[in-house]
């Protein structure tokens, strides 16, 4: 390919009439800067289009805006008319090219890559609308290609996302331990917690590095919404982080921040979008003091692990997947702020629960992966798995685990979910091979189950508890031909599963 990152033309679109904005780009190498600046005009997007021949041999693999849904996959360029979230990684399986934007950029970046070249669609907007800079000058996105000579597609992709991601922040140690939501699905209890607690110290039993316990949606007054205080199932819920403690474990607990039917919360604190408030606008001054009390609070129980969930569905109104290739609808809203864009709204609140939450570690769910590494320790990579449904399972858990494992600890550590155990829901032998994988993947290994599990159970899982504490090699093989890797490299050696 004749790539040159100095030959693009470029577009910009604003709200109204086009009057006084100006793109500005500055080039450093492999690295080009892209800068934005207006005081009337109100700015959506800006388009960055480089023209070239490609080989139609070549296959390409993007991202996600946040979790993925079990669709990644190298597709061939002549078959490719994605947008794709972040980066991609293009081969020819001789060589590779990455391209993609730098973490934490300030606004949200998709590509397209055809067989005529690359286009970038940088999306500025407020909400639906375009952004009031007042005359800012805003540091969009720090743009960056690399290109080896090598056909391993995966250590390239390891070595492009350290490229990308210049401030991860990771555990100190291993997590692991148990997640309730698999086996519970929205129905537990204080004394139900306990038990569950009492398996996952059983199962650890000899390990060091002590198993989290982390309560999801259950334990508070109304199901997946707040106010976050517990419901008459849970009662004291420092009292029952310090039972977790006291029986050898760590607490950890689920919240969904944006979501909240208190009625101390007034009209204008929740985002108007397609005609209704339901959610919560970050941007507004009270909102922001009233999440901070909210995480002030978990932590003053004692808490050593909080997962927060759906806030890029509750600012955005859909799932990444409904998102693509912008992040929101071209609707007539707008957040509060009217001064900042959608990706600066996200950054601003990701910051401020990081610095709330201080000691904590942070696993975001439905975060918007680019801009939550260097302010979660953890993210959801992949969609639900289930215990209930294998076929969930091995769609969202194996796929993600696959083709987004390249940013393990480049980002941050990928959560590719939980081993859902529910009866016999599942069969042993599929769900064993899940587990298998994910104790040598160097992931957080999380289970759902109560002490209905197996001897047999209890046996693999300890075993992979131990496996788990250990550092490995590991690297997905069938890659082209497969959305679920059935083989993978793991310490030097191609393990086969039969999903």
């Amino acid at each position: 390919m004749n790539f040159d990152l100095n030959k693009f033309s470029k577009n910009i679109l604003c709200e109204n009439t086009f009057n006084d904005t100006v793109a500005e780009t500055v080039i450093n190498g492999n690295m080009l800067d892209l800068y934005v600046t207006a005081n009337t005009d109100k700015v959506k997007f800006i388009e960055l289009e480089w023209k070239f021949e490609s080989d139609k041999n070549t296959f390409v693999l993007g991202d996600a805006w946040e979790r993925s849904y079990g669709d990644l996959a190298f597709i061939k360029l002549t078959d490719n008319d994605r947008f794709m979230p972040w980066y991609f990684i293009a081969t020819d399986k001789t060589s590779c090219f990455c391209f993609g934007v730098k973490t934490q950029p300030n606004a949200f970046v998709s590509f397209r890559y055809s067989v005529d070249g690359i286009t970038a669609l940088v999306d500025c907007r407020n909400g639906g609308c375009g952004v009031e800079l007042n005359g800012r000058r805003l540091s969009l996105a720090t743009f960056v290609y690399k290109k080896y000579d090598s056909d391993n597609v995966f250590d390239c992709l390891c070595d492009f996302c350290r490229v990308l991601c210049d401030n991860s922040i990771l555990p100190k140690e291993r997590i692991y331990g148990g997640n309730n939501w698999y086996y519970a699905y929205g129905k537990s209890s204080y004394n139900e917690i306990i038990a569950d607690t009492k398996v996952q110290v059983e199962l650890a039993n000899g390990i060091e590095n002590r198993p989290f316990e982390v309560i999801d949606d259950c334990w508070q007054i109304h199901s997946c919404e707040g106010p976050w205080i517990p419901n008459e199932n849970f009662g004291d819920m420092k009292k029952l982080a310090d039972e977790i403690k006291k029986i050898g474990a760590r607490p950890g607990i689920w919240v969904r921040l944006l979501h909240n039917r208190d009625t101390a919360i007034t009209e204008d604190m929740r985002i108007l979008r397609g005609g209704k408030r339901q959610y919560l606008d970050p941007t507004h001054p009270a909102v922001k003091e009233y999440i901070k009390s909210d995480i002030k609070r978990i932590r003053s129980w004692g808490y050593e692990l909080i997962k927060h969930d759906f806030t890029t569905f509750d600012l955005f109104g859909g799932w990444g997947k409904e998102l693509d290739p912008k992040i929101t609808d071209i609707g007539r809203w707008s957040f509060y702020d009217k001064t900042k864009t959608n990706a600066e709204i996200v950054l601003d609140l990701y910051k401020l629960i990081k610095e709330t939450a201080q000691d904590m570690y942070i696993i975001g769910c439905n975060t918007i992966s680019h801009l939550c590494a260097g302010l979660v320790e953890i993210n959801r990579t992949g969609n639900d798995t289930s215990g209930r449904e294998w076929e969930a399972t091995k769609k969202n858990g194996v796929n993600t685990l696959a083709f987004r494992l390249a940013q393990n600890e480049a980002f941050y550590m990928c959560d590719a979910d939980c081993v859902g155990i529910l009866d016999d829901n599942i069969p042993w032998e599929k769900n064993r091979q899940w587990l298998h994988l994910l104790s040598y993947s160097n992931t957080p290994l999380f289970v759902s189950c109560n002490n209905t599990v197996t001897e047999k159970q209890k046996s693999d899982l300890s075993k992979a508890y131990k496996v788990f504490q250990l550092n490995h090699a590991i690297k997905p093989i069938d890659i082209f031909e497969n959305k679920t890797p059935s083989q993978w490299e793991i310490d030097g050696e191609t393990v086969k599963y039969i999903w």
